[in-house]
């Protein structure tokens, strides 16, 4: 797949308008409500969490996460942090990375994920590597310039402030270690988007009902009705990456993956 360098005043690829009118049931409005909607969203769904996002993905997300290795950076004997981890994947990546000697903290809104994740964990013999805990991505608990490399997927667009997220991670990124970002994107190619808005606005919440029961939470969109809500709300790739850039982070780079669906975005911080 071809490497996008985001340049400054780079043309932005175009984000895409709705292919569907907003479903029913309004979005959460500020941060205290979103964070306890997300927390609801994702406890409700944990337990199935991983199989749906292969079956959404169509298995894509194996590649995804093998790009996401390649390039981020982490070497045996780092410490490194997952910012909404929630079962773990990143964890488990990062995990076999780092090797005895380094460690991976992972924190996240949800208990179910988190308890999901420490399970998982325990039967790939990594749970000695990784400390899993519940947690505010807006206001991380640790020091500043602690981790060589902090690191999220799919869940930047959840967050109800990416600004303070993405300040967040930089702060307790040490000079010289990278921010990386695996995340939904918006496809360029109108080929390709508009077909990807038609699946994500009628399949995904179809797909997601079986998975939905759990959820109870009166006037508020379903978890697989939120996701095409949240993308809408998500800046595009080249919008993501002056984000990184306001956060303090230096070397902006993204990677379109399938045709841009997902992006991988990496930042470092200065002063090494």
């Amino acid at each position: 797949m071809p490497e996008n360098r985001g340049v400054p005043g780079a043309e932005a690829a175009a984000a895409p308008s709705p292919a569907e009118p907003a479903p029913a049931g309004p979005a959460p409005r500020d941060r205290a409500e979103q964070e306890q909607y997300i927390q609801h969203l994702f406890d409700s769904i944990a337990r199935h969490y991983d199989l749906m996002n292969m079956i959404m993905s169509a298995g894509a997300l194996r590649y995804w996460q093998r790009v996401f290795r390649r390039m981020n950076g982490v070497r045996p004997g780092d410490h490194v942090l997952d910012v909404a981890c929630g079962t773990g994947e990143l964890s488990r990546i990062m995990a076999e990375q780092v090797g005895p000697e380094g460690h991976v903290w992972g924190i996240d809104l949800s208990p179910g994920m988190i308890e999901v994740g420490r399970r998982k964990l325990a039967a790939a013999g990594l749970a000695g590597r990784v400390t899993l805990q519940v947690g505010n991505a807006l206001d991380l608990p640790f020091e500043d310039n602690r981790f060589d490399c902090v690191a999220t997927s799919f869940a930047l667009r959840n967050m109800a402030d990416i600004r303070a997220a993405l300040r967040e991670m930089a702060r307790v990124t040490r000079p010289g270690g990278r921010v990386v970002c695996l995340e939904l994107s918006h496809p360029p190619n109108p080929l390709i988007r508009y077909p990807y808005q038609w699946y994500f606005n009628k399949v995904v919440p179809w797909l997601g009902r079986w998975n939905e029961r759990r959820f109870r939470q009166a006037g508020k969109l379903s978890p697989y009705r939120w996701l095409p809500e949240s993308l809408r709300r998500f800046p595009d790739q080249e919008g993501l990456a002056q984000i990184f850039r306001e956060a303090g982070l230096v070397d902006v780079t993204y990677r379109n993956l399938t045709c841009g669906i997902v992006c991988l975005h990496i930042g470092v911080k200065p002063g090494a």
